[in-house]
């Protein structure tokens, strides 16, 4: 807990706000107190960095846990760093893992922590707002906390001497209630329309272009053909009309 204080207030926070200043609009939607979710874009590594910095509370975030499976000396301060960052462990590399995920996420709710969760499940391999995991909606149902939609916005502009300045704006958007679902966890029609309703309000805070696949996917397409994120999308999404009509949707009442 102290580490976490630690690397907040001293070795990270202050560099990384003299650097790249970060600014946050919406804080006053993020409960002083109790449990949320803070469902956010994926944009970059240092999501978990700036997103934090701008809330007084610590966000509990789940990470794959080859983070805390390292051995000898490296190993050893790897997973110090992550224990000490809040960072919980999670095993993604099955359904069953998922599923343990999923409870791990739900036990820290239950707890009253704020819990960071990226829907799409990995970074967004072209800047683009992928599919989102249905793991965000079981959680915020079996638990009943608020989900707080999150934008990572980076934007950048060219100094006189040629180097680029990144900006970070961090966006919280109004509290998301799934409270009429109650009881429905566990059907994955009902799931999959709160997942798409957190999808529909990330990309109306933060300005990305929508994708109905899942970023997981278009990455390991990638990796195996060398084929651009724009290719392989070609590939997997329906024709233009259609992929319109799939897009997220709020559904708020």
């Amino acid at each position: 807990m102290l580490f976490y204080w630690f690397l907040k207030f001293v070795a990270i926070g202050p560099p990384a706000r003299v650097v790249f200043r970060p600014k946050a609009d919406g804080v006053e939607n993020v409960p002083t107190t109790g449990a949320a979710i803070l469902a956010s874009n994926h944009l970059s590594a240092a999501d978990w960095v700036f997103m934090p910095l701008q809330l007084k509370r610590r966000v509990t975030f789940l990470a794959k846990a080859e983070y805390f499976t390292g051995t000898g000396v490296k190993g050893y301060l790897q997973r110090a760093f992550f224990t000490g960052a809040g960072q919980v462990p999670i095993d993604r590399s099955s359904a069953s893992a998922a599923e343990g995920a999923i409870q791990t996420g739900i036990r820290s709710l239950r707890e009253g922590q704020l819990l960071g969760i990226y829907p799409e499940g990995t970074r967004s391999p072209d800047g683009r707002l992928y599919r989102g995991k249905i793991g965000v909606a079981r959680m915020a149902l079996e638990t009943g906390v608020p989900v707080i939609p999150v934008a990572m916005c980076y934007s950048s502009r060219r100094l006189p001497f040629g180097k680029k300045l990144t900006r970070v704006t961090v966006v919280f958007g109004k509290p998301l209630d799934f409270s009429r679902y109650e009881g429905l966890g566990g059907d994955r029609f009902v799931e999959r329309s709160i997942t798409d309703e957190i999808m529909y309000e990330i990309m109306t805070l933060s300005g990305q272009e929508y994708v109905d696949v899942y970023g997981s996917t278009v990455k390991k397409s990638m990796d195996a053909t060398g084929a651009s994120a724009t290719e392989v999308i070609a590939t997997l999404q329906p024709p233009a009309t259609e992929a319109a009509d799939r897009a997220p949707t709020s559904l708020a009442g």
